[in-house]
């Protein structure tokens, strides 16, 4: 029906799979040596899809705006968010912008995931329970899947209330709110050089807290190669160890900087007569961009994307961030961190970090210490880092950015903890002062540590921001005889907050109390109801009761409320509080993970800790004493034996339930204790060779199903990528040899003819052959192609987000001569498209004499457009002659 057609080059190693070995530790912890960098790659991605299959498609999906497919009714306000922040088309910018040699590293990682998801990745049982099966990852998903993880990690929609207290309350209020009081951020690191180290070496700790995911947002992992030889935490469909590594001569670990590098605008628009939009900046109406997205309308700025209202309302709200302005993610460090061998080359390496603007510790084994910050942060107004700023002013355009990045000197300890300190010119708010000093001070309680004793600092629970609160309960008086015991326990309470702890979770409760009480106080009502009137994305940062309970050391210690009224608020609270039954804090403190999937039936544990201590097990008191925030993962790396570094993840290695690794660190990570760092791969467990793996025969293996679609009256639609080297060619080549046919253009070729054309599109990066099958019988032929690296460029302007097509429908089979199967069939292609790969527009050009094809893409809702003459090309297995198509295309 329509033809092949391409030409480009592509990447083919040892038949199309790369050559690696993968070894497991008894914790399940990939260990993967390859020959080269390249093929190192290609394993991480290979291993990730293998084991964490669902979480990277979930992150695919979400970064594509298409998350709704895959997790139900609840996500269609994040998709939306992604689509009008353009997170793919940033990420296929910052794609393009690569060196070479990135392009092709994250190219070979991306090879390798998809070779895994193929393989292995549909046995992950959440895609039966979705309905869903694996996609295909595109050369720039890993940079949109980093993108999305992270536009909201710099809490810029902070701003959204900020200018809401400064308007309600007063520009004095502001500060009222500001998590230099309890914060949710909670990530901590700590640096302890030779001298106090007993190895010699330098020792490098920490524990990034972050939410806690099912499975884990951070992947233990080994990269090795002639190169270099690299344990660290990598980030599921990121390659590379980028926030936490040890390469065996050196070490670096990262925590949250807190800088504030993105800006929200408020913009003018309006709509033209021509349909368009404009925007009133420093020069006036000029011009937006605008397109749509299933019904969701896109529109960008000279400032940036509009995340909020539109030319209907007749204003809106931009976001402008770094990544969208200098098309630049940073994804050139990951590489060159890999290659380090000094901190001198982590520093160089960092100094290629886009975001999210990092603090940086590293030290090496000829005594080099490193302490910075790593990031692209705008400089500009201040007052754009504090609140939405008007767009048509130019005062607060974007002019540069911050260089040469602050760093600070190491002097026997450094510690980064969210705090206001080395990265304090870059940011507004940042985490409480609290667990920067008890780790500080927990340090300088010995003179020489082991990496074993790093798990005293990583499991403190002293809770120092109680002060305010508890100094508000002793000057309490004429309490009932149950309140007056209460008040007693809490004087005399250690303030640490221990799971088996009574005392502790009386201090919670009143604590929660006293937020819920402020929280309606007359002062507060202004503030009470702003969140539902915000897109459904911004809202936690705009609801009152978890502000409360955020900036309650500041606002028991604050002028603004009169003395008398903050303590009546305490004597209520503690008055209500009398009266409850005695639980202990882990009782109320639970490990409350987020799934994309929830298992109801799953118990989970009772936590230590709380969001000011160092081990930072946040909740949101005042709503819930669960905890969705913790340490991510828990590290200590020996630079003077790598051997004796440390390391433990919440969960476990593998993100597939009822694996043995699933969630067989659990039960260390709540006691503190970290596993070992096992570098000897004779101490390893060897798993099959990826290439012997695959020699498998199979007609239709496990897990080789890109996309899958069950349709009503038909069955089961999925589609598989052709092997050009099975019995796949044997049905292609019956196909292609009938006269109904004769518009493929192979008509007359033989078996070896038709192998040796789709072995050379295998080979291709920009081609792909799919065989669909219904129900397991096959029944069409589909091929993709990227517009650009082919001759219908040529004929018609390519857009960013073009997809090329073409569909050989099989003879009539199963299925195949019921009314309405081809509309069928087209119908699961295009959401393969547009839903699976993320892409905006389907192109298809077919021979303007056929008919039969022309009248089926115009009934399926293609838009005919001109007839092309698509020129004469020699490729290696197969001459193209000139050929008039019909062009049209299928839009979102």
């Amino acid at each position: 029906m329509c033809e092949r057609g391409g030409r480009s080059g592509g990447r083919v190693t040892n038949g199309g799979v790369a050559d690696f070995e993968v070894f497991r530790d008894a914790w399940g912890v990939p260990h993967l040596r390859a020959g080269d960098a390249s093929a190192l790659a290609y394993a991480q991605g290979y291993v990730t899809a293998v084991d964490r299959a669902w979480q990277i498609e979930t992150e695919r999906h979400r970064m594509l705006g298409t998350s709704a497919a895959l997790l139900g009714a609840e996500a269609p306000g994040w998709d939306r968010f992604a689509r009008q922040a353009r997170l793919a088309d940033t990420a296929r910018r910052c794609h393009e912008a690569l060196d070479e040699e990135t392009r092709a590293w994250v190219g070979a990682y991306v090879d390798g995931v998809n070779h895994g998801l193929r393989q292995l990745g549909a046995n992950a049982t959440e895609f039966a329970r979705a309905g869903a099966a694996p996609g295909r990852w595109e050369p720039w998903t890993p940079l949109g899947v980093w993108l999305s993880t992270h536009v909201l990690f710099a809490g810029f929609p902070a701003k959204l209330w900020r200018d809401e207290v400064a308007r309600r309350l007063g520009a004095d209020a502001v500060g009222l709110f500001a998590t230099d009081g309890p914060g949710t951020s909670g990530s901590n690191g700590w640096l302890v050089d030779g001298e106090r180290a007993a190895g010699g070496g330098a020792l490098i700790a920490g524990d990034p807290h972050r939410l806690i995911e099912d499975p884990g947002v951070y992947q233990q992992v080994r990269l090795a190669c002639p190169e270099f030889d690299v344990v660290g935490l990598a980030v599921p469909g990121i390659p590379g160890i980028g926030h936490f590594g040890h390469a065996g001569q050196v070490a670096w670990a990262i925590t949250n900087a807190m800088a504030d590098y993105q800006d929200l605008y408020r913009e003018r628009l309006r709509r033209t007569e021509g349909g368009g939009v404009e925007a009133f900046g420093p020069d006036g109406w000029r011009a937006a961009h605008v397109e749509g997205e299933d019904g969701v309308e896109v529109i960008e700025t000279e400032r940036g994307v509009v995340v909020i209202g539109g030319p209907d309302e007749g204003e809106g709200i931009s976001l402008r961030q770094p990544a969208r302005v200098y098309g630049d993610l940073g994804f050139g460090a990951l590489p060159a961190l890999l290659r380090a061998r000094t901190v001198a080359d982590v520093d160089r390496a960092f100094d290629r970090w886009a975001e999210p603007v990092n603090v940086v510790l590293a030290a090496d084994t000829e005594g080099g210490l490193l302490h910075r910050v790593a990031g692209t942060v705008p400089v500009r107004d201040p007052e754009n880092t504090v609140r939405v700023v008007p767009a048509w002013e130019e005062r607060y355009a974007w002019r540069g950015t911050h260089e040469p990045m602050p760093r600070a000197d190491v002097e026997g300890i450094a510690v980064m903890a969210n705090e206001r300190s080395v990265a304090g010119p870059l940011g507004v708010e940042f985490a409480p002062p609290h667990r920067a000093r008890r780790i500080r001070a927990l340090l300088e309680e010995r003179e020489t540590w082991h990496a074993e004793d790093m798990g005293v600092i990583h499991t403190d629970t002293e809770l120092a921001s109680a002060k305010p609160l508890l100094a508000f309960v002793a000057r309490l008086d004429g309490l009932s005889p149950e309140a007056a015991g209460l008040r007693e326990r809490l004087l005399n309470w250690d303030r640490r907050m221990v799971a088996g702890s009574v005392r502790a979770a009386a201090y919670a409760r009143v604590r929660s109390r006293v937020v819920r009480l402020l929280a309606r106080h007359e002062l507060f009502a202004p503030l009470a109801h702003l969140a539902p009137a915000y897109p459904e994305v911004f809202r936690p940062w705009l609801a009152l009761v978890p502000r409360i309970a955020f900036g309650l050391e500041n606002l028991l210690t604050s002028e603004r409320l009169p003395d008398a009224e903050r303590l009546a608020v305490v004597r209520a609270a503690v008055e209500e509080a009398a009266g409850d039954p005695d639980v202990t804090w882990g009782e109320l403190h639970r490990l409350a993970p987020w799934q994309a999937l929830p298992d109801p039936d799953t118990v989970w544990p009772a936590l230590d800790g709380d969001h000011d201590c160092v081990l930072s097990t946040s909740s949101v008191p005042g709503l819930t004493d669960l905890s969705v925030r913790g340490p991510a993962a828990r590290y200590v790396w020996d630079l003077a034996r790598r051997d004796d570094s440390r390391w433990i993840v919440p969960l476990g290695a593998s993100g597939v339930p009822g694996s043995a690794h699933h969630r067989d660190q659990l039960p260390l990570w709540l006691r503190g204790e970290l596993a070992p760092v096992v570098t000897d791969f004779d101490r390893l467990i060897r798993e099959t060779h990826v290439t012997e793996a695959t020699s498998t025969e199979s007609a239709e293996p496990v897990g080789s199903v890109e996309y899958e679609q069950s349709v009503d009256g038909f069955g089961t639609f999925r589609l598989a990528r052709l092997d050009p080297a099975g019995a796949d060619i044997d049905v292609l080549h019956a196909w292609v040899s009938e006269e109904r046919a004769r518009f493929w253009g192979m008509t007359g070729l033989g078996p070896d003819d038709v192998r040796g054309i789709y072995a050379h599109m295998d080979s291709l990066d920009t081609h792909h052959a799919y065989l669909v099958r219904l129900d397991g019988t096959p029944v069409a032929l589909f091929q993709t192609y990227e517009p650009e690296a082919d001759r219908v460029s040529e004929c018609y302007e390519v857009r960013d987000g073009d997809l090329g097509v073409h569909l050989l429908v099989g003879p009539a089979g199963p299925g195949g001569a019921v009314h309405g199967f081809t509309e069928a069939l087209v119908g699961v292609l295009v959401s393969y498209g547009l839903d699976g790969l993320g892409r905006k527009r389907l192109v298809v050009e077919p021979d303007a004499r056929n008919d039969k094809a022309v009248a089926l893409f115009r009934r399926s809702g293609f838009e005919l457009a001109d007839e092309i003459v698509l020129p004469e090309i020699d490729l290696p297995d197969v001459y193209l002659p000139e050929k008039r198509a019909q062009l049209a295309f299928y839009d979102r």
